[in-house]
């Protein structure tokens, strides 16, 4: 979406519209996996090991430049909590792209994205889907045949949702601008030239594959 003297309105990134753009993006995933970490990482180049847990909904922006153009993402945090699921629509209603969160050390967070997913598209069909594993610094921790279970999953829900796949750590930066990037190239169709990485054991980033 595009906001040009106060008003919103559709865009085509190669017809250089407008000098100024703004993107949509909702963070969806169960409680304490590390969305507002993933946010505020993002925006303000922080961590904080002890962020409260996300009552309702968050929201921040960032602006960054492309070439000639202002771009600022808007960033809706949903609290993974079920009492708020009335909430979803106003994270999931106009977004550009929503990213799927998952715990990589907690398979059940995993297993709810399915539920999460057919509850957003009820909203917004055509947002940009991403699905990001967080904790990575974690998760490598873990025995080759849980990360060999949890990463061959993800790759599974991925491809169904024909979705983008990234592990990412938050709190030693692994991954974060990567995700933020691969949602400029989708929603605007343009090339990206970021390596893939797929073997069980990296930090995934697997992006033109489904």
């Amino acid at each position: 979406m595009s906001v040009k003297n106060g008003s919103t309105y559709p865009i085509n990134y190669a017809e250089q519209l407008a000098d100024k753009i703004q993107v949509k993006v909702g963070l969806i995933g169960d409680a304490e996996i590390g969305k507002t970490s993933l946010m505020v990482r993002y925006c303000d180049g922080s961590f904080d090991e002890d962020y409260i847990q996300t009552l309702g909904v968050n929201f921040l922006e960032k602006t960054i430049a492309i070439r000639s153009t202002e771009l600022t993402f808007s960033i809706w945090d949903l609290g993974g909590q079920r009492e708020f699921i009335n909430m979803l629509p106003i994270v999931s209603n106009e977004a550009a792209a929503i990213i799927f969160m998952f715990d990589l050390t907690r398979k059940a967070t995993l297993n709810s994205v399915r539920n999460w997913y057919r509850q957003a598209r009820g909203f917004n069909k055509t947002a940009v889907p991403l699905l990001v594993g967080t904790k990575f610094d974690l998760f490598y921790e873990m025995s080759d045949e849980e990360q060999i279970e949890i990463t061959e999953q993800a790759k599974k829900y991925a491809k169904a949702m024909r979705a983008p796949l990234i592990f990412c750590s938050t709190s030693q930066g692994i991954n974060i601008a990567k995700i933020f990037k691969i949602i400029i190239a989708k929603t605007f169709d343009l090339k990206l030239k970021l390596p893939e990485l797929t073997e069980t054991g990296e930090p995934l980033v697997i992006y033109s594959q489904w």
